[in-house]
């Protein structure tokens, strides 16, 4: 837990005040660490984490989780009204697994734990560049226009790259050369979310109004995680590393599409209020949910 702490910490509170004294870092910080740190850090971890029995499991459990609760948004008057712009809709259901749960993960979990925590989110990352612009935009997009932005996303990318040297006989030798640098990208993207949560600070506005979409992707999405992996008794390592992916707050790329589609106005203020504080919340959150998964009690079932 001190672990946790004393990575998130730092970097998030440093970012916060790098991002209010100089607004223009993010721009400049994000391209290069998007187009080249990323992928590079993703397959250091995937190759430190290796592949294992269960990452079939945790990609199927990713896209019920995730495409279930999009398509529960739009069917479930209950949660229409608890959620009344789409931008929280979206945000309720997908998390910011890349930068804020795999350093989570890192800190927390053992190395055979990162793979289930890559494959949530790449399936979270394809459900939300796929599914996410037909939400905001409520129109059918083309295919193409579809298969373009996934080809684009970071984590296909890595990969597209890492499978190949996992059966290579030189994984291990790129693996361990490739693991300080991906601790260190994992740092700076959070960083940067920090730096844009310092910009953010001006949207903070009334968490009131986004109770709903709070607890669901809070509460209610890591409960349901820990309750079915519980039902289908699923091994430690995997229900926690599911767990907590689903406990990491409302994913950036949220705000990105929110910004791009046609209600900008009506959307964009909610879904920056709504990744302010549920990052902001999710520094305690996510400790106790660690906590939790740590009880007697579960780990007797577990092992059961």
């Amino acid at each position: 837990m001190l672990q946790l702490l004393l990575e998130l910490a730092p970097c998030l509170i440093g970012g916060m005040a790098l991002g209010r004294l100089a607004p223009q870092l993010p721009t400049q910080l994000a391209p290069p660490l998007l187009r080249w740190g990323v992928p590079i850090s993703l397959v250091g971890l995937l190759l430190k984490g290796g592949l294992h029995n269960g990452t079939g499991e945790a990609a199927l459990f990713t896209l019920v989780l995730t495409a279930g609760g999009l398509l529960l948004t739009q069917r479930w008057p209950w949660l229409q009204r608890a959620l009344p712009v789409r931008s929280l809709q979206l945000g309720s259901m997908v998390g910011n697994t890349a930068y804020f749960g795999l350093p989570v993960a890192l800190a927390l979990l053992p190395p055979q734990a990162l793979s289930f925590s890559i494959t949530y989110d790449l399936v979270g990352t394809l459900v939300t560049w796929s599914l996410g612009p037909l939400l905001l935009n409520g129109e059918r997009a083309q295919p193409l226009q579809l298969l373009r932005q996934l080809l684009r996303t970071p984590v296909l990318q890595a990969v597209v790259v890492a499978v190949p040297l996992l059966v290579s006989p030189w994984h291990e030798p790129i693996a361990q050369t490739l693991w300080w640098p991906a601790r260190l990208v994992l740092w700076l993207m959070l960083l940067l979310v920090g730096m844009r949560l310092g910009l953010l600070l001006g949207e903070g506005g009334n968490a009131s109004s986004l109770r709903p979409a709070l607890v669901i992707k809070l509460l209610a999405l890591p409960a349901l995680a820990l309750l079915a992996t519980g039902a289908l008794g699923w091994p430690a390592v995997l229900r926690d590393a599911l767990v907590l992916q689903a406990a990491a707050p409302t994913a950036m790329s949220v705000l990105l599409l929110a910004e791009a589609c046609p209600q900008q106005s009506r959307e964009c203020i909610p879904a920056a209020q709504l990744v302010l504080w549920s990052t902001l919340l999710s520094l305690v959150s996510v400790p106790l949910w660690w906590w939790l998964l740590n009880q007697p009690l579960l780990q007797a079932t577990v092992a059961m």
